[in-house]
């Protein structure tokens, strides 16, 4: 029979042995909503497969903090360096999380974080995410054309920007970047008509001094894509590939996420409720989010709406206006 002090220390060791089991099993299945795919380290000129090393870190279940020492290289010397890891969502999209250095990855939003089950072992890719350093990616889109300019005065520059996407370098958009103005005093755009894997078209628009995310682009760093005997022109109308106007009609957004990755937040519905008319121009500013989501650090806010039932994201850095459509 048992005393009662044999009671005491047998629910003493249970209550110890859950508190030590409980975290552990947290940590070893988390619902996480992205599977990582790999992780690089360094600048766009300059970077590393570090996808080995995070997965040991995350197994130690540390604090990571982005560093030189924390990875044991400096990639680019003198440079600040970021942290890339690239993901796979529910849906099976890929997308990229970035962390600049001095900053600590959070490890929460990753399926089997702690557990290490995740990762494409050893040739991670290159830093737009293309695995075997630029072979063609799983984008969703394949590109059809792109256009630069305004409404009134636009230059195809599909041929240029193949030319700098197998560069593996971040794209600015600037006329310097494609060598031409074709519109004098005016804030120019650039449109990139693609098809989707169920054989629709949809339309991509940049504004001047945005950055393209070539990571949802099958085949950007190789090059793997172009006009594909399809000219559209500004509006995407020739060729007869764009389905009809949609039922919706005039500006819906769709989403909107203000931050910069891995520390962002959803302002879908405050976008929303600022349109007036099937129009929306706003100042991007913290104020506009309600907080600021990652302090000290330039933030964008992306943004995908529909026109007409046609489908664009853009992206405007902080202070910039978003003026749509």
């Amino acid at each position: 029979m048992m005393t009662h002090s044999m009671v005491l220390r047998w629910w003493a060791a249970l209550l110890l042995l859950v508190g030590l089991v409980a975290p552990a099993m947290a940590q070893r299945g988390d619902g996480g909503a992205y599977q990582i795919l790999s992780a690089r380290y360094g600048t766009p000129e300059s970077n590393v497969d570090v996808t080995d090393r995070l997965r040991d870190l995350a197994r130690l279940d540390v604090t990571i903090r982005v560093s030189n020492d924390t990875f044991g290289v400096d990639p680019h010397r003198n440079r600040p360096k970021a942290l890339r890891i690239y993901a796979r969502d529910p849906r099976g999209y890929t997308r990229t999380f970035e962390y600049p250095e001095g900053s600590n990855v959070d490890g929460r939003q990753f399926s089997a974080w702690s557990n290490g089950s995740w990762g494409q072992g050893s040739g991670g890719g290159n830093w737009n995410g293309y695995p075997g350093g630029g072979r063609p990616d799983d984008g969703e889109f394949v590109i059809l054309q792109a256009m630069y300019g305004t409404p009134e005065q636009h230059v195809d520059v599909t041929r240029r920007l193949r030319d700098l996407a197998r560069r593996d370098r971040a794209i600015q958009l600037t006329n310097d970047t494609f060598g031409v103005d074709p519109h004098r005093g005016q804030r120019k755009t650039l449109r990139i008509h693609v098809r989707t894997r169920d054989g629709q078209t949809r339309v991509f628009e940049y504004p001047e001094g945005s950055t393209i995310d070539g990571a949802r682009f099958s085949g950007w760093g190789g090059g793997n894509w172009g006009n594909d005997g399809w000219n559209g022109g500004w509006t995407g109308s020739g060729g007869g590939l764009y389905p009809p106007p949609g039922m919706g009609g005039g500006l819906e957004i769709v989403q909107a996420i203000y931050g910069v990755d891995g520390r962002s937040i959803d302002m879908t519905d405050r976008l929303r409720s600022q349109v007036r008319g099937d129009r929306l121009s706003v100042r991007v500013e913290n104020d506009l989010a309600g907080y600021d989501p990652a302090p000290g650090t330039p933030k964008v806010l992306w943004v995908t709406y529909r026109v007409n039932g046609r489908e664009y994201r853009v992206n405007v850095r902080e202070s910039d206006y978003l003026r749509l459509p």
